[in-house]
């Protein structure tokens, strides 16, 4: 079995960590780069299959150099074998189309055709949930999306999976297709290791990955666009069809905050901090 994880390094978003120019725009150059934390359900849902069922585990990112620290935590996370990083200035600025054809001819170039490809949610940037669907597009094979469990009957050359279905009610749906196919993980997947022999799998795939993450530069393979045979016209802001009309800034974390100093022996003054958090925590 091979797998291959769709992994995207996205601002860090949590306060006192963004950059804003005097615009009010995301200064990406001084904002830390974090892996996307809807990845990490498609990472669960990798790993779980890969302890199931053995296998090659690969991770793969389109994005500027600065990438390799997303994809050695990638590593450490879930146990991958190799990663790949699609690199290159032609790259930069691509809608989620032109991604979605980057990643799609990154993963037909690698030595054997994958079983899965794992795709997250949604990013935290951009929140469009496209990049997965549009690469199994050009893949042209089946997807699975919201999926909550999985497993595969590798005889039958097939996956069943539940799946969440919003609407007025959430349900859950057990499909199945036949692979390879594209699995986007939802926030709800949780991993199942309900078997001994899982556990020690699990167990010994975390032991040797250890080393592995330390010295992942050995396992990383970088290519441009050159080394995927893209045409500029496809990729990059020239192959990206989206217009961006306009962009509404993000509000700034506030930089100070309003502190008040109570002396833990002032008995009357803790009780006023009680009784100002009591509301917050429910009480009475």
């Amino acid at each position: 079995m091979r797998y291959v994880v769709l992994t995207k390094g996205v601002p860090d978003f949590r306060e006192g960590k963004v950059s804003f120019d005097e615009d009010g725009h995301l200064e990406r150059g001084k904002t830390p780069t974090v892996m996307n934390p809807n990845d990490k359900h498609a990472l669960r849902a990798a790993l779980q299959t890969k302890v199931r069922h053995g296998g090659h585990l690969s991770l793969m990112s389109m994005g500027p150099p600065g990438y390799e620290d997303v994809l050695r935590e990638g590593m450490a996370d879930v146990y991958a074998d190799d990663l790949y990083l699609l690199s290159d200035r032609a790259l930069a600025a691509s809608d989620t189309w032109a991604t979605a054809i980057t990643l799609s001819t990154g993963v037909s170039k690698l030595d054997e055709q994958p079983d899965i490809v794992f795709a997250g949610f949604k990013t935290a940037d951009g929140e469009t949930g496209h990049t997965g669907p549009q690469a199994c597009w050009c893949e042209d094979w089946p997807i699975v999306t919201h999926v909550v469990a999985l497993d595969v009957d590798e005889e039958e050359g097939m996956l069943r999976a539940k799946r969440l279905v919003e609407g007025d009610v959430d349900e859950i749906e057990t499909v199945e297709a036949p692979l390879p196919a594209f699995v986007v993980a939802d926030p709800e997947f949780e991993p199942s290791y309900t078997r001994a022999e899982h556990r020690l799998r699990y167990r010994d795939l975390r032991e040797e990955t250890q080393a592995r993450a330390e010295h992942y530069e050995e396992h990383l393979t970088t290519w441009n666009h050159v080394d995927l045979n893209l045409d500029p016209d496809y990729i990059g802001l020239d192959g990206s069809p989206t217009i961006v009309s306009s962009v509404d800034p993000i509000p700034k974390a506030p930089a100070e905050r309003e502190a008040t100093m109570v002396d833990p022996s002032d008995t009357e003054g803790m009780r006023a901090v009680v009784d100002e958090l009591t509301p917050f925590a429910g009480g009475d």
